[in-house]
């Protein structure tokens, strides 16, 4: 039987995306068995359903986060998701929930983690004026941006780059990355 992924979403989801994809070709030997999202608008959610994957919304977020998290605690029940993979999630999650899980939740960090944690490291590499920034794939543990790094690849800023230009590069080195990774880790080749 096939790994069955919850994949946890807050934007865009173009990681979600290609994990998709690359489920669906065979590359990764995997299935996606929801997408969920802390943010009823997130861009990704219309991409799920116009692949006819379950999408949810996690119930009052902002208001009540021990409840969203016991509510995807019940999803990952009721699909059988042994894998929870965090695909642009703009939540840390609870050491309550991490911890049953440890060893089974993924996260991309857009930088080459310990360097540059937490929200907007595109963008704090890029001021800070670093030549390399990076993207790392790790196991989440009950500390933020921390945990085993299982890849790591560099992306250069070059002269002239614009903060668009280095997101642009770094979102394809994740998309490439994280599957690789994904492949690695499921198949425990690593």
């Amino acid at each position: 039987m096939k790994p069955r992924l919850a994949i946890l979403i807050s934007g865009k989801g173009t990681n979600m995306a290609s994990i998709v994809d690359n489920c669906r070709s065979g590359l990764l030997n995997a299935e996606v068995a929801f997408v969920a999202s802390d943010k009823p608008d997130a861009e990704g959610l219309l991409f799920a359903v116009q692949k006819k994957i379950a999408t949810h919304i996690l119930p009052n977020p902002e208001r009540d986060w021990e409840g969203a998290e016991k509510h995807l605690e019940g999803l990952l029940e009721e699909y059988s998701a042994g894998w929870v993979v965090l695909a642009g999630f703009m939540r840390i999650l609870s050491p309550r929930f991490v911890a049953p899980r440890m060893g089974r939740i993924v996260n991309i960090h857009p930088s080459l983690l310990p360097s540059f944690p937490g929200r907007d490291s595109i963008r704090a590499a890029y001021e800070k004026g670093v030549k390399v920034t990076g993207v790392t794939v790790h196991l989440v543990d009950e500390e933020v941006d921390h945990g085993e790094i299982l890849a790591q690849e560099p992306v250069r800023i070059h002269p002239g780059d614009t903060l668009e230009m280095l997101e642009d590069r770094i979102h394809r080195v994740e998309h490439v990355l994280y599957t690789r990774t994904l492949i690695d880790l499921l198949s425990s080749r690593r």
